[in-house]
């Protein structure tokens, strides 16, 4: 392929990721730290376990070897966001594993369409390339909520697939 080939391959894989990536943001918005977690009016020093539980915190006592209060308890502080900070990471973990779900198919999807439906080699390459960045993009949001054995399961059934496709395009086009 040469140099011109090249550099239209990877312009036309950087713009269909774009496509996909603001395509998928336009339609199925992501969750916002803000709309679950908004900012707090107060200054309030929050010094009692009690009353960070009532704002939806979670007390966090210090260490032992920290000093006592005068009354003998031991201190410690308020984490203010703990309550509505677990409702958005739920959230954004719902949403990752959708944007997994949708983002791996339409990925092969897109190699599939550049390695046999597309002759022309810068074409079909770019399209290649933006497949590998969508599966990527799905993948990379919902990998770390995933467990071991998933991982495994998904990366050999897209092993498995990315070579039958590579022998069916290789066939179509006439290539060994």
């Amino acid at each position: 392929m040469r140099m011109k080939n090249f550099i239209l391959s990877v312009a036309i894989m950087i713009v269909t990721l774009s496509v996909v990536i603001y395509g998928i943001n336009t339609f199925y918005e992501r969750p916002k730290y803000s709309d679950f977690c908004g900012e707090f009016k107060t200054q309030e020093i929050i010094e009692t376990q009690q009353r960070c539980e009532e704002i939806g915190g979670q007390w966090n006592p210090y260490p032992t070897e920290y000093p006592k209060k005068i009354d003998g308890e031991l201190g410690g502080w308020c984490d203010r966001d703990y309550t509505c900070r677990q409702e958005y990471d739920n959230a954004k973990e719902i949403w990752s594993r959708n944007i997994f779900l949708f983002a791996i198919p339409l990925g092969i999807a897109i190699i599939a369409l550049g390695s046999l439906v597309f002759g022309l080699e810068v074409v079909g390459a770019g399209l290649m390339g933006g497949g590998v960045g969508t599966i990527l993009y799905g993948i990379g949001g919902y990998w770390r909520y995933t467990e071991d054995w998933l991982k495994f399961l998904i990366s050999l059934i897209g092993l498995i697939a990315l070579i039958w496709l590579s022998y069916r395009a290789n066939k179509k086009f006439g290539k060994k």
